[in-house]
């Protein structure tokens, strides 16, 4: 065994960072028998020196982070301080003195993981992030290493703890969305500002990185189409139901049909129950990849918090300084196959339209021809007088004056049809409303 220690200097001792620096101490002995060296915890940069952190020793304790990473003798970095900046400028100084970087920042990954990658080449370094997506689920090695003689096709995932369990608490208990959010929030499952997870941005950051990934390019955050869950209502869940369907807010990496383009998006959407994505509870992500070979494969777990995203970060130190002990570098950025990234008006999928319209003669027809040209076809039409009294199977044309729904769920086309489809029924006069629009997935 190399006896000198390799040198890490650890950015961020948060919920994240003390549980990896507990794991470095604790599990010292069995990290230096796997990677064949041992390893040291040289500094830790932090924002509040004064905050008690139990296992880390006082004197490495520092808020100077540039000088950290700067000192010359750190062998890794591991940042899990998140953003954008300072992060970026941390990590890419820590390329230029030479040291590796394992990483869980999916923001900066998504908006910049290109120039970061190019910077970790030209220094003859790594840049590993397994914990930026799904927490201790292994993802990235195997679609990086595992599938890499294979052609992955599509990867569709519920990489968002919180969202998945608002969701399902809506499912199991008919509780609406604002109360589904105060119990997350009780629990620990959702911040004080929910935004960046309930209206998509963590899942589209996370969409971007498994796109570029699993598809051979580029593809950033401003790439991906993202649609929030804050409009998903009860009355969509028992529409679902009503489908053999339940709803998740979706992350979707596709490659398009004739192979020239990829797509990435992240929205509700609903989903049979016999889908294995379905049966995924709580605030668990879990993460579906169809490929050539291999197949169908699921990847389960926790998505989030201290020890499983500690997990996934030791996993990348342990194979970064094996490569160092071996003077090899691991697998960089593969953007070989340079494909374009289509707008999703050109995605196919599926829609579910409510509408709200007047319970007279002709409704049907007008609602049908609006389809008709636009180009998309009507999979399932349900009816559902309700002003007047009537039950399902009302035929909204015959009782004048009242209010009928009527829910439509179309054959694959693509979104911009579909959405330009829906933009024309809105301006049909005998549509009071559409009440909700959501896409099908996953059959």
């Amino acid at each position: 065994m190399r006896t000198r220690p390799l040198k890490v200097a650890l950015l961020g001792c948060g919920v994240v960072g003390s549980e990896v620096a507990r794991i470095m101490t604790t599990h010292a002995d069995d990290l230096a028998a796997r990677i064949g060296a041992p390893v040291e915890l040289a500094g830790v940069a932090v924002r509040r020196p004064s905050k008690v952190r139990a296992g880390v020793p006082a004197e490495l304790i520092t808020t100077d982070a540039t000088a950290l990473v700067k000192r010359g003798d750190i062998d890794v970095v591991v940042e899990v301080i998140g953003g954008v900046e300072p992060a970026r400028g941390l990590i890419t100084a820590a390329f230029e003195h030479g040291a590796s970087v394992v990483s869980a920042n999916k923001a900066l990954l998504a908006e910049d993981g290109a120039a970061l990658h190019a910077a970790a080449e030209a220094a003859g370094r790594d840049l590993y992030y397994e914990a930026a997506v799904a927490g201790a689920i292994p993802l990235i090695r195997p679609l990086r290493e595992s599938l890499a003689g294979d052609k992955v096709n599509r990867v569709l995932g519920i990489v968002n703890g919180t969202t998945n369990f608002i969701l399902d608490k809506m499912d199991g208990s008919g509780a609406g969305y604002s109360e589904a959010l105060d119990e997350a929030t009780a629990l620990g499952y959702a911040e004080a500002d929910p935004t960046a997870d309930v209206e998509g941005f963590d899942a589209a950051a996370k969409a971007a990185i498994l796109a570029g990934i699993a598809f051979h390019t580029r593809v950033r955050l401003d790439n991906v189409y993202r649609e929030g869950m804050t409009e998903v209502t009860a009355a969509d869940f028992a529409s679902a139901k009503r489908m053999g369907c339940t709803i998740k807010l979706l992350a979707i990496c596709e490659r398009a049909a004739d192979g020239g383009s990829v797509t990435a998006r992240v929205h509700p959407a609903m989903i049979p129950l016999s889908h294995p994505l379905a049966s995924v509870r709580g605030a668990y992500n879990a993460v579906f990849v169809e490929a050539d070979a291999a197949g169908q494969l699921m990847f389960y777990g926790p998505g989030a918090g201290g020890s499983p995203t500690a997990s996934a970060v030791l996993g990348d130190l342990v194979a970064v300084c094996r490569n160092l002990v071996n003077g090899a570098t691991g697998p960089g950025e593969s953007a070989y196959a340079a494909l374009p990234v289509s707008s999703m008006g050109e995605v196919v999928t599926r829609y579910h339209i409510s509408l709200d319209v007047e319970d007279r003669p002709g409704v049907l027809a007008q609602v049908a021809t609006v389809f008709a040209e636009h180009g998309v076809s009507i999979d399932t039409l349900r009816q559902q007088g309700r002003d007047s009294g009537g039950a399902d199977g009302a035929t909204a044309e015959g009782r004048e004056g009242g209010e009928a729904s009527l829910v439509v769920v179309t054959h694959r086309a693509p979104d911009a049809a579909l959405a330009g489809t829906v933009e024309a029924l809105r301006k049909l006069d005998t549509v009071r409303g559409v009440a909700s629009i959501m896409r099908v997935e996953g059959e």
